[in-house]
């Protein structure tokens, strides 16, 4: 029996690889993607989102377009981290097949949930902003889910935008904060993705021939070197892989039950997020943390589907 599974994504290469992931695992079954700002502007995470479809020959995924800003924040960009309108590679332009859903992402969200409830797991690997207003819609969300799971946040590691935070989370705190207090979310952060990396060797192996060999090979190489020595890496850390390859398999990550929060009070802890590992809020937990992975399992993940498809 397969998974239902709708992604909220702003591609980005790691989106990119996320999405190959889950649309090629026969245990997945992607019932949508939404969009949102973040690693671009909406128009071109869209747009980026509706060219995969097209490359990977899967045109009949809906896309429904999302938020266009933060809830409160003003609108931050990585173009400069994922290439010119948001994303490497050669990508075809996307046919009419893949023209986005007339529905917002938000209501889209709801609606698939309603449709699948108690089955669609959501995995949102970007900025949190439409699941931030899918719940302010459908306060019980979470209950109409099998499960909510989100890349953003740095429990116990340091972030990558600011000393404390990670660029998911700080894209949109408050929606961050929301989804964290109220979603009772599974948060895999920068404690295990920065680990989510696929070998050197392999990588350079990549058949480059056609536009799919070189986009995939963009999407796993799109880590500056300065990057790669800021985090004394090897190769790029490919974050939102991570997500679908614990969907496929379970014991990829070890997690734990925390009380989270997400900062929203000061420049110092925009985006932060906080788990409390002794108690001393008095709160029970509200989600759970991925503290640890399987680095090769993952790896075994990502490979077989990258192979699969050239």
């Amino acid at each position: 029996m397969t998974r239902p599974l709708l992604v909220d994504t702003d591609p980005g290469c790691d989106d990119a690889l996320a999405i190959l992931l889950a649309l090629e695992h026969a245990d997945l079954e992607v019932v949508g993607l939404t969009t949102v700002h973040g690693n671009a502007s909406i128009d071109a995470t869209t747009h980026n989102a509706r060219s995969i479809l097209e490359l990977l020959e899967r045109p009949d995924v809906p896309v429904s377009r999302g938020a266009e800003l933060p809830l409160i924040s003003p609108l931050e960009t990585a173009e400069h981290i994922h290439g010119v309108d948001g994303i490497r590679g050669d990508l075809p332009e996307p046919s009419p097949a893949t023209r986005p859903a007339d529905t917002h992402a938000a209501q889209f969200i709801v609606e698939q949930a309603r449709a699948y409830e108690g089955e669609l797991t959501i995995a949102a690997i970007g900025p949190l902003t439409n699941v931030a207003l899918a719940l302010a819609i459908e306060p019980k969300l979470p209950a109409l889910l099998d499960e909510l799971i989100v890349m953003g946040g740095a429990a116990f590691a340091p972030g990558n935008v600011t000393p404390l935070a990670e660029a998911n989370f700080h894209s949109d705190p408050e929606a961050a904060h929301r989804v964290v207090r109220d979603g009772d979310p599974i948060v895999v952060g920068l404690d295990v993705t920065r680990r989510a990396t696929l070998p050197a060797a392999w990588i350079e192996g990549l058949p480059r021939g056609g536009p799919l060999g070189r986009s995939i090979y963009e999407w796993a190489t799109y880590y500056t070197e300065e990057i790669l020595e800021r985090y004394d890496l090897e190769t790029a850390a490919i974050h939102d892989a991570l997500v679908i390859a614990q969907l496929i398999d379970e014991e990829v990550l070890e997690v734990e039950p925390h009380f989270m929060e997400v900062g929203i009070d000061s420049e110092l802890d925009r985006g932060a997020l906080v788990c409390d590992p002794h108690g001393v809020t008095g709160e029970g937990p509200n989600g759970r943390v991925a503290v640890d992975v399987d680095v090769d399992r993952y790896r075994e993940l990502v490979i077989e589907a990258v192979e699969g498809v050239l």
